[in-house]
C-alpha cells in the first residue's frame, strides 16, 4: 500500500480534529438531555468511522486520478462514488437495523467532512481577504 501524501495526511488530520470536537460535543448534548447511552457512543464511533473512511477513500482516489489518463481518471473517480455511497448506505443500514446504535448519533458525524470543509472555505476566505496566508 502506498504512503499517503502530505496533503491529503494534512487534510485527513483536521478533518479528525473536527470530528473530535463534533463528536464530544455532540456526546455532550446527548448528556445535557438526558438521552446519553452507550449506543449513542457506539452509533458516534460507527458514523465517525464511516465518513473518515470515506473521505480518505475520497482523497486516495483524487491523489491517484492525477497520475492517469481523464477518461481513467473520470471512470475511477466513478467508481470511488458508486462504492463510498455503498459504503455509507451501508453504514446507515447497520445503525438502523442493529439495536447496538442509536440512529442520529450514526447520522450526524456523516455531515462532518462537508460542514469541515465549509467552515475552513469560510475561515480561509477570510483570511486570506485579510492578508493571511
Amino acid at each position: 500500500m502506498k504512503k499517503l501524501d502530505p496533503a491529503v495526511s494534512r487534510e485527513v488530520g483536521i478533518l479528525a480534529r473536527f470530528m473530535l470536537i463534533f463528536s464530544m460535543a455532540m456526546q455532550a448534548v446527548f448528556l445535557i438531555l438526558g438521552k446519553w447511552d452507550v449506543t449513542v457512543l457506539l452509533g458516534n464511533l460507527l458514523g465517525a468511522g464511516g465518513a473518515m473512511l470515506n473521505f480518505l477513500l475520497l482523497c486516495r482516489t483524487l491523489t491517484a486520478s492525477l497520475e492517469k489518463k481523464e477518461e481513467d481518471a473520470a471512470m475511477a473517480a466513478k467508481l470511488s462514488y458508486g462504492y463510498r455511497n455503498l459504503l455509507l448506505v451501508l453504514i446507515l443500514v447497520l445503525g438502523a437495523a442493529l439495536p447496538c446504535f442509536h440512529l442520529i448519533a450514526v447520522i450526524l458525524p456523516l455531515f462532518v467532512p462537508r460542514l469541515s470543509v465549509a467552515l475552513r472555505t469560510l475561515i480561509g476566505g477570510r483570511n486570506r481577504r485579510e492578508g493571511e496566508p
